[in-house]
């Protein structure tokens, strides 16, 4: 297999050599600077030695570039058991002289007087692994290990940077990993280990609304560019995956072709349904039949065999399958007849990073044509709304680039009178939003529905009454000579007042 480092497009340009880890490469604008160092620095539990074997072990697999790996902490062993966990087996690797592992642990007795400290042995002992295994790649965990065990911070710098020149005349791309003491304070605990470095990666674990969110921002990639800011990561089974939404592309197709919604009056109100490809928001207070609706859209899929995955985040599964019955619809013949997958999961039990990883592992598994998430507000419970925000961008654009329709829900605080769709800025993010809602005519509750946007499509604009059945949803026009409905004081017009459109329907 061909170096992913050996091809240069350009004799002045910077070239790069990809991490294989997903996402970061397109953050890095195409991955880290070939035959530079790299420092990833962070607090303790960031994922900075998961980040340096990953590097390491995608490069071996699938760049056929041989590693090593230099710890000053971890044992060998202790380093081959951690990343197994990752589905990484690094003793094959070892055993196929594609990895070297170099245990460079300080001796407890070392001296610390200033002057005395040395690295000349450990960058021979470096430089012949180099040599020996063909190495185009190199890690080193940690510097700060080296800083703890002498005093003298000026001569550890003066080392260290020896280490870092002597593998860039080799030709190596390094990355070093570093500790810090705060999420937004100095790059490193000493100050002095980011300026021996050519670039910097900063990962962060903050803790927002008692849940913690990992973050990755590149500070400087020296000679090159970079996409700016802090973008979510997360640490699953197989490592590290950074979602770089801002380097999401809108090339998905559009597509004409239409689907049904499973409610016969509402295809009517949109113009002969949903598009295949959109992602359809229905909004409104508690009750208001969202779940019947994505209920009837899963059952659609159903009849047309095609495979639907439902994420509940509000209900547990009994309550789920108890109302679907409720309704006619028998989720458990969908489900045992493979064509429907149910997830349910409190919204709190990890982070939305985590969340929209294990969003995309179980579709990428169960291959759907729909999709349906119950609801996103139970999401958005306790983070903040840029968190939200790239989480929605996220799902949303997974699903248009694997062609899936998808159905979510979104439960408004208010439960009567109008309310805004843009609070959690995820309205411009959707193709079809539908709101329901409570009103009061003739002293009774009833329900309203009403297509609120449908891009790329005529939809009917009325305000229509919704009624929930044991036979399902019925939509019918009981609000034609009324108005203000959704401001929450309806009051009836006349018939010379009724716009002509609404005439010529009656």
């Amino acid at each position: 297999m061909q170096s992913s480092s050996s091809v240069p497009s350009s004799k002045t340009q910077v070239q790069k050599l990809p991490t294989g880890i997903e996402g970061f490469d397109d953050v890095c604008h195409g991955g880290l600077p070939t035959a530079r160092s790299t420092l990833v620095s962070g607090t303790s539990g960031t994922g900075k030695t998961v980040f340096s074997l990953q590097y390491l072990y995608h490069g071996i697999c699938h760049f056929d570039e041989p590693g090593i790996f230099v710890t000053f902490e971890e044992s060998p062993t202790d380093i081959i058991r951690n990343a197994a966990s990752f589905g990484w087996n690094l003793q094959e690797l070892i055993d196929q002289d594609k990895l070297f592992i170099l245990d460079a642990s300080p001796d407890p007795e070392g001296q610390d007087v200033a002057g005395s400290f040395d690295l000349s042995g450990l960058i021979e002992r470096i430089s012949y692994a180099i040599r020996k295994y063909k190495a185009k790649r190199v890690a080193i965990d940690s510097m700060t290990a080296v800083f703890q065990q002498y005093d003298a911070i000026y001569v550890v710098r003066r080392e260290i940077f020896r280490l870092i020149a002597r593998l860039k005349f080799i030709g190596v791309t390094t990355v070093m990993t570093t500790e810090r003491i705060d999420e937004y304070g100095p790059i490193a605990r000493y100050g002095v280990e980011e300026f021996v470095s050519d670039n910097v990666v900063i990962l962060r674990n903050v803790l927002e609304s008692e849940r913690r969110r990992r973050t990755v921002e590149i500070l400087k990639l020296r000679g090159t560019t970079h996409m700016k800011g802090e973008f979510p990561f997360t640490m699953g089974n197989q490592g590290i995956t950074v979602f770089a939404l801002g380097a999401m592309r809108l090339t998905q197709r559009s597509s004409n072709i239409r689907i049904s919604s499973g409610v016969t009056d509402l295809d009517d109100m949109c113009g002969g349904g949903f598009f295949q490809d959109s992602i359809i928001l229905a909004t409104g207070a508690t009750g208001t039949g969202k779940t019947m609706l994505v209920s009837k859209f899963i059952e659609d899929a159903y009849c047309n065999k095609q495979r639907a995955i439902l994420f509940a985040y509000e209900e547990s599964r009994a309550q789920l399958l108890r109302n679907a019955t409720s309704w006619g619809i028998d989720f458990e013949k969908m489900e045992s007849d493979g064509l429907l997958k149910i997830i349910c999961a409190y919204p709190e039990s990890t982070g939305l990073e985590d969340h929209l990883q294990i969003i995309k592992a179980e579709i990428a598994q169960f291959k759907p044509s729909r999709m349906a998430i119950d609801s996103l507000s139970a999401l958005a419970r306790g983070v903040s709304l840029n968190a939200f925000r790239q989480f929605v961008i996220g799902v949303t654009g997974y699903a248009k680039q694997e062609e899936i329709a998808g159905f979510f829900t979104n439960t408004a605080e208010e439960f009567m009178g109008s309310h805004s769709i843009t609070d959690s800025h995820i309205s411009t993010i959707t193709d079809t939003i539908m709101l329901l809602q409570y009103v009061e005519i003739r002293g009774e509750m009833a329900r309203a529905i009403n297509v609120f946007k449908m891009r790329g499509s005529w939809h009917d604009k009325r305000i229509r009454e919704f009624i929930i059945t044991a036979d399902g949803p019925q939509i019918k026009d009981s609000f034609t000579n009324f108005e203000q409905i959704f401001s929450g004081a309806p009051h009836r017009i006349s018939d010379e007042q009724l716009p002509g459109v609404f005439k010529a329907i009656e």
